[in-house]
Parts: structure tokens; sequence; C-alpha cells
């Protein structure tokens, strides 16, 4: 059975950090290229982060470019997300996705004073 399974959302004041971490089961994870998606209310999910399977190519969107780092660690079949100066706007649901159609439940970042 697939599972993808975020952690590290919350609550955050602008300017700060968080990592988020996406453990994945139920498939040769290191097979798969992995991506990072957030949605806000209303909207349709957007591409924010995406490593390659050997984790040496990454590629950002131009909102997060210099603040956000995705990394990988194949061993622990798991996938972060590093945020970095943290903006209101960055407030969405944060999915893990890996390959074209496995996807985690999502986590909650809020960014606000």
């Amino acid at each position: 059975q697939v599972q993808l399974v975020e952690s590290g959302g919350g609550l955050v004041q602008p300017g700060g950090s968080l990592r988020l971490s996406c453990v994945a089961s139920g498939f040769d994870f290191s097979r798969y290229v992995l991506m990072w998606y957030r949605q806000y209310p209303g909207k349709e999910r957007e591409l924010v982060a995406g490593i390659n399977t050997n984790g040496r190519g990454t590629s950002f969107a131009d909102s997060v470019k210099g603040r956000f780092i995705i990394s990988r660690d194949n061993s622990k079949n798991t996938v972060y997300l590093q945020m970095n100066n943290l903006k209101v706007e960055d407030t969405a649901v944060y999915y893990c996705k890996a390959g074209a159609a496995h996807w985690g439940q999502g986590t909650q970042v809020t960014v606000s004073s």
C-alpha cells in the first residue's frame, strides 16, 4: 500500500523557518522524482519544488527560489522541504508527491504575526 505522510507544518512568524518531512512507504522510493506542492483555499495545487532520483537535480518555483531547499534521503524514504524566510503568502497546505500519482495528505503551514 502506497503511503506518503507529511509532517512539520505549523504556525510561524514571518521571517521564520520550518522544515517539512514526507515519509514514504509501499513503493521503490529511490526510483521516483519527488515534488512538493502547495494549495491555497479555492485554488489548484501549484508546484513548489522538485528533486530528481539521486538528489542532485532540483527545481523551484520563482516565488520560493533562494528561500526553500528540497532534499531527499533515499535510505530513509524521506523527502524534505526546508523553508526559510517565510512570508505570509507562503501560508497554504503543503503536499508531497511521488511520480505522477502518489500524493500525501497534506500539512498546513501558516505564516502570521
